[in-house]
């Protein structure tokens, strides 16, 4: 009998298996600066040095209607935008603080203007929290080892009341819950040390949450980091393990599964450089073939992927990254049926690619040309129709006159003669569709 929380887990992520991909924004005042969202951590500046960028932030060419476009064309089907980072600063018109987008030259609710153009794309919408909060005068700074002043002598023996901190915390999370309308996802980021699970009174936000907003789905971060699960790894997890795991940047070798070995939700957040935030150095980008083929090893895993995208200064996505969007999108166009309602297939990995499975259809990826017909191990018997996704052709399983020591296999060819090698279709991923008896 499945565990209540877990019961209810798998009841509120069904759809979010269903999308499997989708975008993560991370933007805010560190944009200005472009050397990541960490700035104020790895340069350790403090709040009255940082202000420079507050008094400057001015995106002039922010247009989340493009955005969402971009996201939608790229095959995604949800997006979480930042909603406040690390350095407390709010996208969103907080009643709670005055270190917010609509106080700065911008004068505008950027989070409600993302929220209501993704929405009208028919996606999904999610709002990121920081957990931390290096602005705020409560939130420890000497004594925390990540906190930009940790280790500064003129902040020893402050008198920080973090109690102070987390009913601010509460506050600002009760905010996004009720003045935005249906939110889809909550992406908290991130417990750390004794920063975790009941110091940030996690139990009690969590009711608050299911209250406000019960279909809602949460992140594991409320009691872990992107480098370990926490309890949602657990058979009998807490109530704030979330719904989904979320490692970071990696793809587990085997997927996410608790204990017992049974699959759990899990997403992989990925940047699409080498950082989260914009950063005009860096141009480490990754190839839409890499995107792509990672994305079908979430899905051959069970998982899903939140691939990431840093706006710059002015509100524009980087062009770089549209690109590679705009390429990932051709090729979901053509292929997406093999990743969104796809999860684990229940055949082994094959030698030349990978599988992701719906039902009885069965999707071959395949990322290698072979020499001769391509192999589908113990499929022999087992096919009623193929056909390559891309355009919807026919295709023929054969049995070619070389392969006779392999009654137990089907075989596949993109051409004739059956025994001769032939290019593949798309050298990217050419996705054939199996439909199994």
């Amino acid at each position: 009998m499945l565990n209540q929380i877990v019961k209810e887990r798998t009841e509120r992520t069904e759809w979010f298996l269903n999308a499997r991909f989708g975008m993560f924004i991370h933007w805010g005042l560190y944009a200005i600066p472009a050397r990541g969202e960490w700035i104020r951590n790895v340069e350790k500046i403090s709040n009255e040095d940082y202000q420079k960028y507050f008094d400057e932030f001015n995106p002039v060419n922010f247009d989340p209607k493009a955005w969402a476009k971009a996201a939608k064309n790229a095959g995604m089907k949800y997006a979480v935008l930042t909603a406040k980072h690390h350095d407390g600063f709010c996208l969103f018109d907080s009643k709670l603080t005055d270190y917010k987008a609509t106080n700065t030259k911008a004068g505008r609710d950027l989070v409600r203007e993302y929220l209501e153009a993704f929405r009208a794309e028919g996606l999904k919408v999610g709002l990121y929290y920081s957990l931390l909060d290096w602005h705020h005068e409560d939130y420890p700074a000497f004594e925390d080892k990540i906190h930009p002043m940790r280790g500064n002598e003129n902040y020893k023996g402050q008198n920080r009341d973090l109690s102070k901190y987390i009913e601010y915390l509460h506050g600002q999370v009760k905010e996004l819950l009720t003045n935005y309308g249906k939110l889809d996802i909550m992406w908290f980021d991130f417990s750390y040390d004794i920063m975790t699970g009941e110091t940030w009174r996690a139990t009690e936000l969590i009711h608050m949450i299911r209250e406000l907003q019960p279909h809602i789905i949460i992140d594991n971060r409320l009691d872990a980091s992107g480098g370990h699960g926490g309890s949602i790894k657990s058979a009998n997890p807490t109530i704030y393990s979330g719904d989904f795991a979320s490692p970071e940047q990696m793809i587990p070798s085997t997927g996410v599964v608790c204990e017992n070995g049974n699959s759990i939700p899990w997403e992989a957040c990925i940047t699409l450089n080498n950082n989260w935030g914009y950063s005009a150095t860096d141009r480490f980008y990754k190839s839409p073939r890499l995107i792509i083929r990672k994305l079908v090893e979430c899905v051959s895993k069970n998982g899903n992927l939140l691939l990431n995208v840093g706006p710059n200064a002015k509100g524009e996505i980087p062009v770089e990254s549209l690109h590679i969007l705009a390429e990932v999108g051709k090729w979901m166009k053509e292929n997406s049926d093999s990743i969104c309602g796809c999860g684990k297939s229940e055949f082994s990995k094959p030698e030349w690619g990978r599988y992701t499975q719906n039902g009885k259809k069965l999707y071959a990826h395949i990322f290698e040309e072979s020499i001769g017909a391509v192999n589908l191990e113990g499929l022999g018997g087992k096919i009623n129709k193929v056909r390559l996704l891309q355009d919807d052709s026919e295709m023929i399983p054969s049995k070619p006159w070389n392969v006779m020591e392999y009654p137990n296999d089907a075989f596949i060819n993109f051409g004739t003669p059956e025994t001769w090698s032939f290019p593949l279709p798309d050298k990217i991923d050419t996705v054939v569709e199996l439909e199994l008896e």
